[in-house]
């Protein structure tokens, strides 16, 4: 059981790590293509750019160059274009040659070298900028906010442009970072600006590329896990309502083992403690009708006596057990009287003082409660403490000194019985309020009863509303303190 419960945790927990991590995968992909869509975005909208600056400045001087077919008019002219880059181009080989065969050329070599022309002048206006130049902000924002909520990622996230040239950030989360000479520009999230890990190159047409539009999410691992957290939430109640049903099966099955352990004692105490007195009326009886006795009234009286107090002895076993099984259900009902404490005890001390002195024992009462009226059941009242009284006997082995003290409380009475008997543990003490335990004394059987005693005595005080607590210590005895309240109602 406890291996197939472990199997189904460890499968279970196996399943929702795999879950969170086909997330991340899909989460990181939507990312990286977010990301790339941003990068192609942007190039395109500088190519419109370029369109824009060429078809303004190129139509107009490649109209003016065939009109007047000079060369140096068209180098020294304006087009029209802030920061014109004709004037850069003056002297170089490459756009020279390109303007000397243009007088006698075909259309398809204008053609040619109209496209020509215009990669000289976008890649020389364009990829010369800075690259915060070339990017503008509020287009970048609207761009990323967008390719990200299209896949879904709605989450916080810090963003930044990256430059390959100062290898510091340009951009930061809208803003362009104005660089300081003592310090690199660093985004939260990124101290280590050389290790991104969502990441794409910006402007792959340039050779090399100018940056790397940088993202992180501070919050990724949260929104991960949120769409699996009923899946989560459902798996742990499960596990838990399993761990909770195999714990309480294992606790009912050695509950259970204990009760019939504890059963099967109580069964063989009651033999045990029914042998005896049923072999005595068998002799008595036999005694009694044997024909030496014929005109014996004495001793056939003697033997009708010890029959009369062996079925008594029968009977009182047999009304513990009645009356346990009356408290169990609930079935009983106290007759309550004014009950004098000191009268029950001064009773219960002279009934054990003879079994108690068998042992060369004694017995003490210390009776300080000025006040020792209460309302109870007055049987149950002596029977608990006769019940006590004959406990302290039993485990007192050699010589039993027994000390009973009463004294007043709040609102009632309390009786103390005091023994230097064997004592018990911490661990026996949980349990000698349970029905059928009995504290072990070895394998010899020399302690009698059923082990309802103190089960019988814990519910009786329970019904007169009281309270017993218990004081116990290996070699040295044990104190047992019943609390009784004046009234049984509060009222």
């Amino acid at each position: 059981m406890s291996a197939a419960v472990i199997g189904v945790v460890w499968l279970q927990i196996d399943l929702i790590r795999t879950a969170a991590r086909v997330n991340e995968e899909r989460f990181e992909k939507n990312v990286y293509n977010a990301l790339n869509a941003v990068a192609a975005r942007l190039e395109k909208e500088e190519s419109k750019e370029v369109e824009k600056f060429l078809y303004s400045g190129f139509a107009k001087s490649f109209l003016q160059r065939q009109l007047s077919g000079s060369e140096s008019s068209i180098l020294s002219m304006d087009i029209g274009v802030t920061g014109s880059p004709l004037n850069a181009l003056k002297g170089q080989e490459n756009l020279n040659q390109l303007f000397k065969d243009l007088g006698n050329a075909c259309p398809y070599c204008l053609k040619e070298r109209e496209i020509n022309y215009r990669q000289i002048v976008s890649n020389q206006s364009f990829s010369q900028r800075l690259l915060e130049e070339r990017i503008n902000l509020q287009y970048l924002n609207e761009i990323l906010e967008q390719e990200l909520t299209n896949r879904g990622i709605n989450i916080d996230y810090n963003y930044g442009v990256l430059s390959k040239k100062t290898k510091s950030f340009v951009i930061m989360n809208g803003h362009y970072a104005v660089e300081d000479n003592q310090t690199n520009m660093i985004m939260p999230g990124y101290e280590n600006i050389t290790m991104p890990k969502y990441k794409v190159t910006l402007f792959t047409k340039d050779v090399p590329p100018p940056g790397l539009l940088v993202l992180h999410f501070p919050n990724k691992n949260s929104f991960v896990w949120k769409s699996l957290f009923y899946n989560l939430l459902g798996s742990l109640l499960l596990a838990a309502i399993i761990l909770c049903c195999f714990g309480y099966t294992v606790h009912v099955i050695f509950r259970q083992k204990k009760l019939s352990e504890m059963k099967t004692d109580f069964i063989n105490n009651m033999t045990h403690e029914f042998k005896t007195p049923i072999a005595t009326i068998s002799l008595a009886a036999d005694s009694i009708t044997s024909p030496m006795l014929a005109g014996k009234p004495d001793k056939v009286q003697r033997f009708a006596n010890i029959i009369r107090q062996e079925n008594k002895r029968m009977n009182s076993q047999v009304e513990k057990v009645l009356q346990m099984a009356q408290i169990d259900k609930r079935d009983f009902s106290l007759k309550v009287t004014e009950v004098n404490l000191h009268e029950v005890i001064a009773r219960a001390v002279e009934n054990i003082s003879l079994q108690v002195e068998k042992k060369d024992g004694i017995v003490n009462t210390d009776l300080q409660a000025t006040n020792p009226m209460i309302e109870a059941d007055l049987t149950h009242v002596s029977n608990m403490i006769n019940n006590l009284l004959d406990n302290a006997n039993k485990y007192s082995p050699q010589k039993p000194e027994i000390t009973v003290l009463t004294r007043n409380v709040a609102n009632g009475v309390e009786v103390i019985i005091k023994d230097h008997g064997i004592g018990m543990t911490k661990e026996v003490r949980k349990h000698i309020f349970d029905k059928f335990y009995r504290v072990h004394t070895g394998d010899l059987h020399d302690v009698k009863g059923f082990g309802l005693g103190l089960s019988y005595v814990k519910a009786m005080i329970t019904a007169h509303k009281g309270q017993i607590d218990v004081k116990s210590e290996v070699g040295k005895g044990s104190s047992f303190i019943l609390t009784f309240p004046f009234y049984v109602n509060n009222n």
